[in-house]
This record gives C-alpha cells, structure tokens and sequence, in this order.
C-alpha cells in the first residue's frame, strides 16, 4: 500500500481513527486530539478536511474495503478505531464485523437490531412489537400491483424502505406529503416501477423545527455514558429536507424517553433518535440511527463529545470529563443553509449576522450553492443559457 495513504499518526505509534464519513465527525475527533485518516473517494472534501490528518482511497466494493481496512490497520504502528456515519457504512460495518474485528476497533449494536433499524419496514413491525411511541404506519406493498385503497388516513408522508438513489430521482426531501387520494396514486404510480414498497405514515403537524433528536453512547456495560437533546433550526428543502442549522437543547422529557427506549431495544453503541412534537406537546418517535451523525460535531462544542468517549474506551484510556451538554450551541452547513434561509425567507444580511455567531460550521459540498447562486435556466427564448444572478 502506498505510504502516502496511511496516516501521520499512525506512523508515530499513537493509534488513530478510520473514518467512514465526513468533517463533522472528523471535527469532533480532531477536537479531543485524535488523528484521523479519512477513508473516501480521492475528492471527498474530507480528505482535504483541516480536521484528517491522513487518507486512505475507499475502494468500490465492500470485499475490496474490508481487504484495504485490514491492510491500512496492519501497517500501522498503533491501534486504528473505525468510525462510520451512512446507513450503508453502518450495514458494512455490522455485516463484515468477524472479519474487521481483529484488526480494527469499533462499537456497533447487535446485528439484528441493526438490519431492523436501517429497514424501515422492520423497524415498524419492531415498534409495533414494542409498543414504541411512533405515528400510525402503514407498510404499502407496490407489486405486482399498485393498491387502489389504503388503510390510514390522509394526510400521510411517503417514505422509501430505504432511501436511494432511485428515490432521490422522485425528490430531494426525505419523504413527501400527501393530503389527496388522486395524488397519492399518482405518486405510488410513479414509485412503483423502483420500489416494491413504501410506506405511508401519518403525518404529525408542525414545521421541522419541531423535530427533536436525543444522541447517546451506550458503553457495553449498558450504562449510559453520555447523552444531549437538539432540535432542527432549518433545512433544505424547507419541508422534509435535509437538516442545515441545528441546535443543542435541554429537553428532560426528550432525554426520558430516549432513554427508555434505548433500554427496550437493548441498544449498545450510539445512536441518534428523531421526534416530533405534535401541537400538544407529545413526542412521536420517527427513526433511530445507531450511527454517528453530524450531531457530534456540535455535540462536542457544547460539551458532550460522544466519539471522544468511543476512542476512550476502545484504547483502554480514562474517559474525559462529561457535563450536561449546554444548550443553544449551533451548527451549520455553510452551503446548504444559505440556501435553507432564503427558501425561508431571511435576507442575505440577516442570515450572514447569524453565521457570524454560529458555534459550529461545516462547509459542506460547495458545488449546489455555487450551480444556484450564480446560473439558472433562462426564462426567456428557446435557449437555457445560464445567466448571472442579480443582487434581488
């Protein structure tokens, strides 16, 4: 393997992190002092991250990753800790975890909670097992035909079992909502050919700002080691989108039931659970990620740094000091929320004066807010010739 390719740290004897995911993450390990090679595709903007330390090119398959972990793991002169952020990194990890065990350090939850979290479907029939706190479900079978009726009312978001690529052609949202029959069946028409499944689940009133998340390492031992609440501040697109501006809260009654459902699936690992606040105050589970997330980034400047804790434990280190996270922390991604506050109505100045104050930043990819900021399609003529925007 090309020298070039292993970490700085690595080759002092300190032991580093392998990191399948992006800055965020990165920023939380770097902020506690620990390496990290960034393992991804040659232009990931994390390789070029101030936050890695060290690169390792991701190859495409998984049997070629798992070869090129252990390999990275062998030459180096200390232990390596791999973290892992995606749904798919999170199923590479479970499913190959005999083969990268010996050579790597890493926590992740029993393999069948796993595969039930990520599966939306599964994870329905486990919530309806378990009697959890999430909006009435339907699991909505596409083939071979596509259902004249469904047995929930509307309105009703649509969800992919999982999302992908072929849901990502439909809309940029993670879900959409629905709140008439003939539009419904024109959507599931148009699933249908990709997905042989979907679901439809009631909607809970109210913008994303009401949606909740409370994050948590669970050591082996199944003691709670840290933990903090945050709620969305924005996202892109403005319904059902991607998060862009979070906050850390101090939500009591976020961090009970995170922590009593947590105890019900026996989780071990960490994990991020979101909900949303109805009108009346109550709190609708809506998924668990048992993953690390950009959360933690902000999570460690308010206090809590979770995947600090992680690399303590798996290098047989004492803990670092952990307080109660404190609330309103933000964070951004830069490019993303520029956008997000436009679509919603904040001017450049306002939105610019709030960034300035922003605990915690991300640049993300810069390549969407440079197509939008500077062409569009022209509305005039036959062409599409792109034009510059103007300052309105």
């Amino acid at each position: 393997m090309d020298d070039l390719s292993v970490s700085k740290a690595s080759r002092r004897g300190s032991g580093h992190a392998a990191l399948l995911g992006d800055q965020d993450v990165a920023a939380a390990l770097r902020a506690a002092g620990v390496p990290v090679t960034a393992v991804c595709e040659p232009t990931s903007a994390v390789r070029f991250s101030r936050h890695t330390s060290g690169w390792l090119d991701r190859p495409r398959s998984d049997d070629a990753l798992v070869t090129a972990l252990l390999q990275h793991a062998g030459q180096a002169d200390g232990p390596v800790v791999l973290y892992y952020e995606e749904d798919d990194d999170l199923l590479f990890v479970s499913r190959r975890r005999e083969e990268l065990r010996g050579a790597l350090r890493f926590v992740v939850p029993d393999a069948d909670l796993v595969e039930q979290l990520v599966d939306k479907a599964a994870f329905q029939r486990l919530a309806d097992m378990l009697e959890l706190p999430v909006p009435p479900t339907q699991v909505l079978d596409l083939s071979p035909t596509v259902p004249e009726t469904v047995d929930i009312a509307l309105p009703v978001l649509v969800k992919p079992v999982r999302r992908g690529h072929e849901w990502r052609t439909v809309t940029a949202s993670k879900a959409v909502l629905v709140t008439e029959q003939d539009k419904l069946q024109d959507l599931l028409e148009t699933l249908a050919p990709h997905h042989s499944r979907v679901l439809l689940q009631r909607h809970v009133p109210g913008p994303e700002t009401r949606i909740e998340s409370y994050h948590v390492y669970v050591d082996p031992a199944g003691e709670v080691a840290a933990e903090f609440t945050g709620r969305k501040l924005r996202t892109h697109p403005a319904s059902l989108g991607h998060s862009t501006a979070l906050v850390t809260t101090d939500a009591p009654d976020v961090v009970r039931l995170g922590r009593t459902i947590t105890q019900i699936l026996g989780l071990r690992g960490v994990a991020k659970f979101d909900f949303k606040r109805d009108p009346a105050g109550r709190l609708w589970l809506l998924e668990v990620n048992p993953r690390f997330t950009l959360w933690h980034h902000v999570g460690a400047a308010a206090g809590v740094n979770i995947p600090a804790l992680v690399w303590a434990d798996l290098m047989g280190l004492p803990r670092p000091t952990v307080a109660s996270a404190r609330a309103g922390v933000t964070w951004c991604r830069i490019t993303r929320d520029c956008l997000a506050a436009r679509q919603g109505g904040v001017s450049m100045a306002a939105w610019l004066r709030w960034l300035a104050r922003c605990d915690t930043r991300s640049l993300g990819n810069p390549l969407p807010w440079l197509v939008d900021k500077v062409t569009h399609v022209h509305p005039r003529g036959h062409g599409t010739r792109p034009v510059l925007r103007g300052r309105g």
